[in-house]
Formats: structure tokens, C-alpha cells, sequence
């Protein structure tokens, strides 16, 4: 289990409000090159986003589901790769005075990756918290600060439509 946090110098809304707009997925989540909507409406408990991962010639499809949603404190999400199974991914917010703490807890769910979950595969999944948790910062702290106020009023930040 590969547990790391960061303290981002915002309040907890305009942190959701990043995690809550799925076409800003691709921008804090390593790895994912192309972002598509899935099913239901992004953050809400069931649904889903459609990944593409490149590296180098590989190049991999994937899906992510929402199993817990708290508005302003927790998303846990299960990602689906394939034939290696599915991982959870647990962001935990905390107000931090005018900023927000953020832990995220990842580790292997279902699937040969979690049957061959190993101390190295926990020191990737360290190095991957560390890109994650800093291109979530640098990406909710460019947001302007007004939008701080505009996700506190509506309770998250933008989404695509839902699929019909």
C-alpha cells in the first residue's frame, strides 16, 4: 500500500473542484494521455471515465469508476487495467487552516496486480503519489482564486454532459 499527501495552498472546494471536472483528469493524473466520459455524471458514486495511456510504443486503454464520492472530502475510485485487474485510489481532503491536506492511498484491488503486489510495486506506485499529488497542486493552484468561490456555490466544477 503506497500512502502520500500534500499540502496545497487552497481550501478544500477549489481542490474538488479539480478533482470534481472530469476533463481536468488528464492534467493531474500521470500517465493518462487522452480523457473520455463514461457513464453517469463525474464525480457521482457509479460513474466513469475512459482513459488512454501511452508509453512509448504501448499504448493502453482503461476505465476509472467512482465507488465513494464526498462533496469536498473523500473520492475513492477503482481503476480497471485489464488482464492486471484494478486498483483503488482513495483522495482524502482535509482543511488545513485556508489550505487543504490531501492523502491519497493507492494499492492493487483485484486481479493478478493485486496477487503480485510486492514492496517494488509500492515504490512505483510512491513514485507515480509524488507526480500525482504534484500536478494536482500545480494544477488547482493555477486555477484563479475565483473560481474558489464559484465551486463553494455549486458544489463542485464543471462537467461534460451526461452520455445519453
Amino acid at each position: 500500500m503506497a500512502v502520500r499527501h500534500v499540502l496545497i495552498e487552497r481550501a478544500p472546494q477549489a481542490v474538488w473542484s479539480v478533482l470534481g471536472d472530469p476533463a481536468a483528469y488528464g492534467r493531474w493524473a500521470p500517465g493518462t494521455g487522452r480523457t473520455r466520459p463514461g457513464e453517469g455524471r463525474w464525480p457521482a458514486v457509479g460513474s466513469s471515465l475512459r482513459y488512454t495511456v501511452s508509453a512509448g510504443p504501448f499504448r493502453f486503454e482503461g476505465h476509472i469508476v467512482v465507488r465513494v464520492s464526498d462533496s469536498g472530502h473523500r473520492l475513492e475510485l477503482e481503476a480497471f487495467a485489464g488482464r492486471l485487474g484494478t486498483v483503488r485510489i482513495a483522495i482524502e481532503l482535509i482543511a488545513w487552516g485556508d489550505a487543504t491536506l490531501v492523502i491519497v492511498d493507492e494499492h492493487p484491488l483485484r486481479g493478478l496486480g493485486g496477487s503480485l503486489h510486492t514492496a517494488p510495486a509500492d515504490l512505483v506506485l510512491d513514485l507515480r503519489h509524488r507526480r500525482l499529488l504534484a500536478r494536482l497542486a500545480r494544477t488547482v493552484e493555477q486555477t484563479p482564486r475565483a473560481a474558489d468561490l464559484e465551486a463553494s456555490a455549486s458544489g463542485g466544477g464543471p462537467s461534460w454532459p451526461t452520455p445519453s
